[in-house]
């Protein structure tokens, strides 16, 4: 992810990327740290279900069960640093702090790209809601008042599969497990304690179709929509109409994932067969398939250094014992560079966007 200060990392030259890897060691972000071995026992962590970096690279947002946690990463991994938000996504999509209300389990987090502290959130309770974490106050408590961090909410029902923001920040893209797609304007949001908010109606894209759609991103324009397909297809539509204007017959097995470099220049798809296709936007022809060694599943997240000089993979929970937790590829060359060995249980554990986004980070200095 590209911070969006004036100051910038310089490019890593991909001679003196095997120099920058070997010292680097994963930090452990965790709610609790594990506990001791015992013998016949094997520990279970909790599942972090998604990831978000903020714009600069200094917030980290997990979420795991009905809760969501923010960590300042200039800080490091202290629990003591890091704010949590309890029950984020009420039962029956009721306001944020209500008291005697569990929280439904949250699916996806997403920090806003043009306003750094920005969250957006969706649960099982239907909800979007927006945050803001950098909220004074203790947060999650009964009754969220002043210093609440809740920005507002909105109903779109029905479990997410996949929430993406457009680039200029003032739309999030919902899609559901049921195939049908919303959007939010989240400039007209109002205060309402994360309920739903008064005469604010999310905006259906797109219906039960055919495809079964696992994620979807906007291009570096915010004008098209990449969706990935289960017919190991991906979709380009004209936004916000949804028009189809072109599809990409990728790979032999479903496309998870799709990301858009920086430079706009490639777009890259994961797939289930274990492989990366990557794109020429100019031609629409694929220039490299990025495969490496020992990888056997599916490629479920992908993530561009912010010069789009790199270009890392994973494969989330279908990694197994073994297997590389992460990948990275030399995008103009299509040359594989490293992968990752160290704490692969960690890494694997808490998600491999958890992992993409440390070592990207790592990568670019954000």
């Amino acid at each position: 992810m590209a911070p969006t200060s004036s100051i910038r990392s310089r490019p890593l030259k991909k001679a003196d990327f095997a120099l920058f890897i070997k010292p680097l060691k994963p930090t452990l972000y965790a709610d609790a740290p594990p506990p001791p071995p015992r013998h016949g026992v094997v520990y279970s962590p909790p599942n972090i279900k998604s990831l978000s970096w903020s714009a600069t690279g200094s917030l980290l947002a997990t979420c795991t069960g009905a809760n969501i946690r923010v960590w300042n990463a200039e800080r490091g991994p202290n629990v003591k640093n890091s704010t949590e938000l309890k029950n984020a996504h009420a039962k029956g999509g009721v306001a944020f702090g209500s008291a005697g209300v569990n929280g439904d389990a949250v699916e996806k987090v997403a920090f806003s790209p043009s306003a750094e502290g920005v969250l957006a959130s969706c649960g099982g309770d239907g909800m979007v809601r927006l945050w803001d974490v950098r909220a004074p106050g203790v947060v999650g408590a009964v009754g969220a008042g002043k210093g609440s961090p809740v920005l507002g909410g909105c109903k779109v029902g029905g479990e997410a599969a996949f929430l993406t923001w457009r680039p200029d920040g003032a739309e999030v893209l919902v899609g559901r497990k049921d195939d049908e797609v919303y959007s939010v304007d989240v400039r007209h949001l109002a205060s309402s304690n994360g309920a739903a908010a008064s005469g604010i109606e999310a905006t259906k894209r797109l219906s039960h179709g055919k495809d079964v759609l696992y994620e979807m991103a906007f291009s570096n324009t915010g004008r098209e929509i990449f969706a990935t397909a289960n017919d190991g297809t991906v979709k380009i539509l004209d936004y916000p109409s949804m028009a189809h204007l072109h599809t990409l017959s990728a790979h032999p097995a479903p496309c998870y994932t799709v990301q858009h470099s920086p430079a706009g220049n490639y777009l890259a798809i994961g797939s289930g067969d274990g492989t990366v296709s990557l794109w020429d936007t100019h031609c629409w022809l694929a220039t490299h398939s990025l495969a490496a060694p020992n990888q056997t599943t599916s490629v479920r997240h992908l993530s561009f250094s912010w010069d789009g000089m790199y270009l890392v993979a994973g494969a989330g929970s279908d990694a197994k014992d073994g297997m590389p937790g992460l990948n990275v590829w030399h995008v103009d060359t299509g040359r594989w560079c490293t992968w990752s060995r160290r704490n692969m249980r960690r890494v694997r554990s808490r998600g491999i966007r958890a992992g993409t986004g440390l070592l990207m980070r790592g990568i670019t200095g954000g």
